[in-house]
């Protein structure tokens, strides 16, 4: 059987359909989540805690402290180790660029990650570092959001590093996407807007009612950064310079529903250039189930 990818929008029910169908053909489960990889990120990340993993098998979370890197090149390098073994993996998550990746089979790094260079970078604003790779790439500068200061950071430290852009270095791809999806069964889900807003809406009340709040202060208590990558996610963020400390107001609730409902535009914009996508609603098990069964 084909390695299974198993991609949508955050809150539309990735996590509880792929350890469904995980139990019903014996899989194991590989994260495509950039952020469900660092111990102590559980509440904001909507990680499947292990009562809810069924003793399903899964790979690629919780191993990396909140400051520690993960990389695309990480990712792509654990993802190919573990599809390579039995039994059959889904790949399950929401980061495009991860899946995009995979399947372009984009061999990563482009460099080797310069860590002085990084650090002179982070300590930039996002409007001087989209200036400067405006500037030098506006290529990427166009693909890439605006806030994402992560991505921005690479771009540059690439071009700094090797004085080529990275828009020119991912022109020059291992193997084509159309091919590459051969070797998998893309599975999406969707929902109409209205519905998944309303489940982003309740996951976010979910996550303040379950203590995303403490969680964010204990990591902090621990004396990690607030400037780290991996507390730039979103949720995290916004607690942080709401200040744990302070009781939760409704401006914060509104303000991580409405990114996390931008953040789920965001994503569908990437799924919309993926090849081979069977699109699902998550209540069409039995239609999933029997496209699977076909591939087996």
């Amino acid at each position: 059987m084909k390695t299974i990818i198993l991609l949508g929008p955050t809150a539309v029910g990735k996590t509880v359909l792929s350890i469904e169908l995980a139990r019903n053909i014996g899989a194991e489960i590989i994260s495509a989540d950039s952020m469900q990889v660092y111990r102590g990120l559980d509440i904001g990340t909507a990680k499947p805690t292990l009562e809810e993993r069924q003793g399903i098998p899964h790979h690629l979370i919780d191993i990396r402290y909140p400051d520690e890197e993960w990389t695309v090149s990480d990712f792509i390098k654990g993802t190919n180790n573990l599809t390579t073994q039995p039994p059959i993996k889904i790949i399950v998550g929401g980061t495009g660029l991860y899946l995009w990746s995979l399947l372009e089979g984009f061999s990563f790094p482009i460099s080797p990650a310069d860590h002085e260079l990084r650090t002179k970078l982070e300590k930039l604003d996002l409007n001087t570092l989209n200036l400067e790779l405006r500037t030098i790439d506006p290529q990427s500068a166009d693909k890439i959001h605006p806030h994402d200061k992560k991505r921005l950071i690479r771009a540059l430290e690439v071009f700094k590093l090797t004085g080529k852009k990275i828009s020119e270095l991912q022109k020059h791809r291992t193997s084509n996407i159309e091919l590459r999806t051969q070797n998998y069964l893309i599975i999406g889900l969707d929902l109409p807007r209205v519905d998944l807003y309303e489940r982003i809406n309740q996951r976010v009340d979910h996550m303040f009612a379950r203590g995303l709040v403490n969680e964010v202060k204990g990591l902090l208590d621990k004396g990690y950064s607030p400037n780290l990558p991996s507390l730039q996610a979103l949720g995290y963020k916004e607690v942080i310079a709401h200040n744990p400390e302070n009781s939760v107001s409704n401006n914060l609730v509104e303000e991580i529903k409405k990114k996390t409902r931008n953040f789920a535009r965001r994503q569908m914009t990437w799924f919309r250039r993926f090849p081979e996508v069977h699109w699902f609603s998550p209540f069409d098990k039995d239609k999933i189930f029997e496209l699977v069964s076909k591939h087996g």
